[in-house]
């Protein structure tokens, strides 16, 4: 499925919430949208689920224009950052509703197979409310991975999870998506999920659409300061200075010298220093 957002942007009474911008997310690739919070992401997630309406511009699924089409209509399944089940169904049940719900009977195959992965198969016959946070939240990706959409949005699925969790999951995930078919938006705060997760990401700050394209190449050439301060952590250091085609001049410090070969135009910069440098 090929999504393409055109000059999408969105207003909620007289603040601007997303700056129109355009995006075409790569077809059966994990995208990252990446940014603090504020940053758009939900906003742009909602827009691209069809819950919200954007107030100018089209989006487009496979050429067909679906602006302002309700989710009910689309075929697209979402993960929020609370996990949320079916409290009175088992996680049996649960998984296996999205396939029920367009008819298909023999479900359970699929169940444990998406389960297994997800390490919950032990689990299958108890109600969500018997297991921990953890689990009801690998639950409620189970049911979307089930779903097996076109499209998956992910929004920060991980954030309410302790760190140790969070680490396991991040590398199933990463593995399950290249397994499937899906076009996924992942939605993040942290520069080290976007990298672990690969693929493409998207950097967002206040509303706007700052640098798309594949994950490394945005990690290594940043298009501008706030794609390397969205892109870094932890923070980076930014200095005044002073470059020639030979050396960067650090303003009351010592030079920094560049690696052969690397030319540089002169004129007042500002570096950019992550702790590894």
């Amino acid at each position: 499925m090929q999504l393409k957002l055109a000059r999408v942007g969105k207003k909620v009474g007289a603040e601007t919430w997303l700056h129109p911008l355009d995006l075409a997310p790569r077809e059966s690739a994990v995208t990252v949208l990446l940014g603090v919070t504020r940053a758009g992401k939900t906003s742009l997630m909602r827009l691209m689920a069809g819950l919200d309406a954007p107030t100018t511009g089209r989006i487009l699924v496979d050429d067909t224009d679906v602006t302002g089409l309700p989710v009910r209509h689309r075929n697209v399944a979402m993960v929020y950052q609370q996990f949320i089940n079916y409290p009175s169904m088992t996680v049996a049940a649960n998984i296996a509703s999205p396939l029920r719900l367009r008819g298909q009977t023999d479900c359970m195959p699929r169940v444990r197979e998406i389960a297994r992965a997800l390490h919950i198969d032990e689990f299958l016959d108890r109600l969500p409310a018997e297991l921990s946070g953890g689990q009801q939240q690998r639950v409620a990706l189970a049911r979307a991975l089930a779903k097996d959409a076109p499209l998956m949005l992910l929004d920060e699925p991980l954030v309410n999870l302790d760190y140790k969790l969070r680490e396991e999951l991040r590398e199933e995930l990463g593995a399950l998506f290249e397994q499937g078919r899906s076009t996924v938006i992942y939605a993040t705060t942290e520069p080290g999920e976007a990298l672990l997760l690969g693929g493409y990401t998207a950097v967002l700050d206040q509303g706007e659409l700052l640098q798309y394209g594949p994950t490394l190449d945005v990690f290594r050439r940043p298009a501008s300061i706030r794609v390397a301060r969205a892109f870094s952590d932890p923070p980076m250091n930014f200095l005044a200075a002073r470059a020639d085609r030979a050396a960067v001049s650090l303003r009351a410090l010592t030079d920094v010298n560049l690696p052969a070969g690397r030319d540089v135009p002169d004129g007042d910069v500002t570096v950019g220093l992550r702790a590894a440098d």
